[in-house]
């Protein structure tokens, strides 16, 4: 008995050291040379576990930070599930020269990784970009003499905030399916002189993403965790954008989406009538801001068989095999890719209508990009297939998948263009009429579908009945006058 619960204990400790030892988390930074404008990458990966938590970017000499993305990856190969997971932060260079990233660390899920430091080249020429006039809005400063000096200043004055808050949608109506981005953002022009800064930013989201998600939608969260300034240009005025909140949405059904009005309180400082150097020249205040309340349009898609099951989007195939050539018995691999934008987790495995095939069950693999405000990736079905009997085959009659084309608006199909040969005789235990069924459905095919004119047929019809009819008549006279 013992012995039996040591080796039990043994085979735990094994698993275990296996299943942390299929965890791996890396970083990389690329590009290593960037034009002025350019995009540079720190890229954080784990596999085969989530990112719950991770610390912040390092800040770069010549390079501002604008935004994060994130991507993820999920394998499923003979039944057994592997998974990754990437976090993205991205950087804008401003000026040229050579610019050291110096070693450092950054903690995820509470494990601190090390990254070694290196070299970043900027060419071109690029204007020094101009300051922000937000800077104190993760970084208000504190004046250390507040409240020493001239405590009976009272007098402040309240100076407007050239910012608002808004909800947007790039969309105002689409299709059952069809994605749609939202985001939550605050805008400051860059001639705001409002001293500012967020408060309680986690517990506020909280409760405003409860307002945002809609229940009848599926949701692509950008998961966005470090808030950044982003330059851009609104009704040809200049404001700094700070993304709070993204994600991309699917419709479950026809109802419309509606998103209520939004409300986030941040601090804002009065001004002191009577400024001094020991004064006391600011005072902490709060002033909420809302944005205004969006409805986008949910429409029906078109009538057809398959309206329930297909998803919307745009999407190209791209397909591998291993052999075109080959013999019966002689077994293949083949691929079929499914590549776009729209619902990637959604997407099923293409429809195989081939008798003369076997086809078992595919390993699948799954990326999702999110970036840019667009959701885009590829789901990929891997096939292991043995053909039975020996034949010309255009893959495109067999394999194929229908969807919605969200730019086209109407219904789609990606079809293989694969051609096969399959020479050798019929495998033992096919059943031969399958070849026949092929030529039979060949030669139909080939055949008009043109209605032919049965009008002779109905004219000796109608002629037959009336001489029934006559009979008939006869016969029963016959009957009564035989019986006077």
């Amino acid at each position: 008995m013992k012995k039996r619960l040591l080796f039990f204990f043994h085979i735990i400790i094994l698993f275990h050291f296996y299943d942390t030892s299929s965890q791996e988390i890396t970083v990389s930074i690329n590009p290593k040379k960037v034009s002025v404008g350019g995009q540079l990458k720190i890229s954080l990966n784990i596999e085969n576990e989530q990112i719950k938590s991770y610390g912040e970017f390092p800040e770069i000499d010549g390079f501002s930070k604008t935004g994060i993305s994130s991507s993820s990856s999920t394998n499923f190969i003979n039944g057994k599930r592997s998974s990754s997971q990437t976090i993205i932060q991205n950087y804008i260079a401003k000026e040229t020269g050579v610019f050291n990233i110096p070693d450092f660390n950054i903690k995820v899920n509470n494990k601190n990784i090390f990254v070694n430091g290196t070299a970043i080249e900027v060419d071109d020429s690029y204007d020094e970009p101009k300051q922000s006039p937000f800077n104190n809005f993760f970084d208000p400063f504190d004046d250390p003499f507040d409240n020493f000096f001239d405590r009976n200043n009272n007098e402040f004055y309240e100076v407007e905030a050239d910012a608002f808050l808004s909800l947007n949608t790039d969309k105002k109506s689409v299709y059952i399916g069809e994605a749609f981005n939202t985001t939550l953002s605050f805008f400051v022009s860059e001639s705001n002189v409002a001293d500012m800064r967020f408060y309680e930013l986690g517990r506020q989201l909280t409760e405003i993403i409860k307002k945002i998600k809609p229940s009848n939608c599926w949701e692509e969260n950008f998961n966005i965790e470090n808030i950044n300034s982003i330059p851009v240009v609104i009704n040809n005025k200049r404001y700094n954008q700070y993304k709070i909140f993204e994600a991309t949405y699917y419709p479950f059904n026809n109802e419309n989406i509606y998103f209520p009005k939004l409300e986030l309180e941040l601090i804002k400082y009065k001004v002191s009538k009577r400024p001094s150097f020991f004064g006391r020249n600011k005072m902490e205040d709060y002033e909420k801001f809302n944005s205004k309340p969006v409805e986008v349009n949910v429409i029906d898609l078109p009538d057809h068989p398959l309206k329930d099951k297909v998803v919307v989007g745009n999407f190209k195939l791209r397909e591998k095999i291993n052999k075109q050539e080959l013999k019966t018995g002689e077994g293949f691999n083949y691929d079929f890719e499914i590549v776009g934008e729209g619902n990637i987790s959604s997407i099923k495995e293409p429809e195989i209508n081939n008798n003369s095939f076997d086809f078992y069950s595919p390993n699948s693999q799954q990326v999702i990009n999110r970036e840019k405000s667009k959701v885009f990736g590829s789901k990929k079905f891997s096939y292991y297939a043995i053909p039975n009997i020996p034949g010309d085959y255009n893959l495109s009659d067999n394999i194929y998948w229908i969807y919605f084309n969200s730019n086209k608006k109407n219904y789609d199909t990606l079809k293989s263009n694969m051609k096969l040969l399959v020479t050798g005789e019929i495998k033992d235990g096919v059943n031969k009429n399958n070849s026949e069924i092929s030529s039979i459905i060949k030669l139909i095919k080939s055949k008009p579908n043109k209605l032919k004119s049965f009008k002779k047929q109905i004219n000796i019809s109608i002629f037959l009945n009336i001489i029934i009819l006559t009979l008939i008549v006869v016969t029963s006279l016959y009957l009564i006058f035989s019986r006077k």
